[in-house]
């Protein structure tokens, strides 16, 4: 398997002192279900703290009260929900007119499964021209109709944990484990989409290019670090960053975050939503290394 190692500098997104919110892009993320309303409100509070100009969190409609309530700084859409809480078909007269305002979307984190959200990732696979992050149930469900990805509209960014990532490829983690680069690199070039597979040195390519993120640690290894990751990529990738350098910085970003915090929280101690206050310190501490 024949790839690039990227060793270059990482590229932050400009911030132009003349900008304003719409400089700053749009992201809209799609997440959350009935009991897992935390997933939407971290999405959506780490695209906040990744730098975009505005956050729109569409949810189905049962929890629109609980998520709006985590944070003022975002918007809050209700979309149509099925019986057990989940997104409903319905909700997709809404998305034809939501996805084309958007800088860049994400999806999964907090659905759950079924067909109806088959049907909704369907959609978005080929309607949304921007970038697309896809993770957590949105994944599992890309693992069972894999014919998805030859539909993509525009670019895609999957963002599995090795367990999810084993679902798309038909293997086991053991298996994953051990060739992590050389599997991610030939699912990402057979399918032209990057991959961020998670875990100690996640690894992110685009099936070319690979990079190994060097921040992290065992601390992160809590539910709802994936959610924050996905709405940090979201926000990056709205900020005008190619797939590529937006999970390379978000890998990297949100690593760091998770160090800082450890040293001041310890690895133990460490929650998701404690990422999101340390994103500033992380921001600083990697502009500084800029210049």
């Amino acid at each position: 398997m024949t790839y690039e190692l990227v060793l270059t500098p990482i590229e932050l997104p400009a911030r132009p002192i003349e900008a304003n919110k719409g400089t700053f892009g749009r992201a809209l993320i799609l997440a959350g279900s009935v009991g897992m309303s935390g997933a939407a409100a971290l999405s959506g509070m780490a695209a906040l703290r990744g730098g975009a100009g505005l956050v729109t969190v569409a949810v189905p409609a049962p929890i629109q009260p609980i998520v709006a309530s985590f944070e003022p700084s975002y918007m809050t859409l209700g979309l149509p929900a099925t019986i057990d809480g989940q997104f409903s078909r319905s909700a997709l007269q809404n998305l034809e007119k939501l996805v084309p305002n958007a800088s860049a979307v994400a999806c999964g984190p907090g659905w759950g499964q079924s067909d109806e959200l088959t049907e909704i990732l369907d959609w978005l696979m080929q309607n949304v021209r921007q970038a697309l992050v896809i993770d957590a149930d949105a994944l599992n469900l890309l693992a069972r109709t894999p014919g998805m990805l030859e539909q993509a509209a525009g670019p895609r960014i999957l963002t599995p944990h090795p367990g999810e990532f084993a679902r798309l490829i038909n293997s086991d983690v053991p298996t994953v484990q051990r060739q992590r680069i050389d599997l991610a690199v030939e699912f990402a070039a057979k399918h032209r989409v990057v991959v961020l597979l998670k875990g100690a040195g996640t690894v992110i390519t685009d099936g070319t290019r690979v990079a190994v993120n060097t921040t992290g640690n065992s601390g992160m290894g809590t539910g709802g670090t994936g959610d924050v990751l996905t709405g940090l990529i979201t926000a990056l990738l709205g900020q005008g960053l190619d797939a590529f350098a937006a999970a390379r910085l978000g890998a990297h970003l949100h690593g760091l975050a998770g160090d800082l915090a450890a040293a001041d929280l310890s690895q133990p101690g460490l929650i998701a939503s404690d990422l999101l206050r340390y994103f500033g310190p992380a921001w600083l501490q990697m502009m500084a290394k800029a210049g």
